[in-house]
Order: C-alpha cells, then structure tokens, then sequence
C-alpha cells in the first residue's frame, strides 16, 4: 500500500473509533505505520515524534535504533519498562491521572537514574492494576473512576459507556491502594 502525504499545514485530529466496551477497532483507522511511512515521515521537518501504541514490542525495535530522530513515545502502559530501556523518554498513560507519583517514580527511577532494578519492581507493582484496566473492556471506566478515587470529580462516563459496578469500583480501590503502599515503599528503599 502506498501512503501519500501532504505534511504541511494544522490537521484535525483523527477520531478513533471505539465500542461499548471500550475496545477500539484500529483496522478502521487504516493507516499502517510500516518502513516506508516512517521513512517518508521521517524526512519532515513536521514530524518530530510518534506515541507508540500497537502492543507490538517489535515497533519499538524498530523506531528506537531506525529512527532515532524521531521521538518515541510508549503508549502502552504495561510495556513502559520496556520502552525506557529503549531510550524512550515519555509515556503517555490514563492512570498517571491518579497515580502522579507512583508513574513520576517508575520514570525518575529509570529514564532519570537509569535504575532499571528500581524500575522493575515499581513496574510489578503497578501490573496488577494494568491487568484490571484492560481486562473486559472498562478501561475508561477505570480511570474515571480512579481520579474520583484520588479526589477529583471526573463526571460520569459518557455514553454508550456506563459506570464500574460497586464490585469493581472495590476491586480497582483495593488495587490502588496496594500499588501506591508497595510503590512508596520501594521508593523509600524498603
């Protein structure tokens, strides 16, 4: 398939498509950043960075030693570890809404200090709540609720979406309150 772009000029910013269970179907969007995208996208002066998100580890083997004028982001929370031992120095992720300190943590530790010990165990930690997030379709939900959690008012999820259940609601507190007293305890070098 060949991609043709005009990069110049302020775009609108493309709307993804999502379902009632907060999955996304990504093959709708239709556009696949293989070598030959990332080659053309590479040449201008308009692209300066990229948020990797496809779940696919084998991009960021790609775009870390292929193309390291572009600027990678991981935007996979559960790969963030793996993405700073890339030399990827962002990440983009819903729970830092909620848990600022404990994503400050992983990044200090690994992208400031190069702590890659550190960093895997405030990685594990974080694990169990990455695992709630994405099972079952209520991502959204999650961080929603999550910033209601932490004292924010996030207002209620929007349609086709419906809130967490008291069940869940219980199961991702508990799960946040074990991440932020393991994380500030390996924090403070227990």
């Amino acid at each position: 398939m060949t991609v043709r772009f005009k990069l110049r000029g302020i775009y609108t910013p493309l709307i993804t498509p999502f379902f009632e269970d907060d999955s996304i179907d990504f093959d709708s969007l239709g556009v696949a950043m293989g070598q030959e995208f990332l080659d053309r996208v590479g040449r201008s002066r308009n692209v300066i960075g990229i948020k990797e998100s496809s779940g696919d580890i084998n991009r960021v083997h790609l775009l870390a030693p292929d193309y390291p004028h572009i600027q990678m982001s991981c935007g996979m929370d559960d790969q963030a570890l793996e993405f700073f031992a890339w030399g990827v120095q962002s990440w983009i992720c819903g729970e830092s809404n909620f848990l600022p300190e404990e994503h400050i943590a992983l990044y200090e530790a690994c992208v400031i200090r190069g702590g890659f010990a550190k960093g895997w165990r405030i990685m594990s930690a974080m694990l169990p709540l990455m695992a709630v997030l994405e099972q079952g379709g209520k991502f959204i939900r999650c961080i929603k609720h999550g910033v209601e959690v932490s004292g924010i008012s996030a207002g209620p999820v929007r349609p086709p979406l419906k809130g967490l259940n008291k069940e869940e609601k219980r199961e991702l507190e508990q799960v946040i309150r074990t991440l932020k007293t393991t994380v500030a305890a390996i924090v403070q070098g227990n």
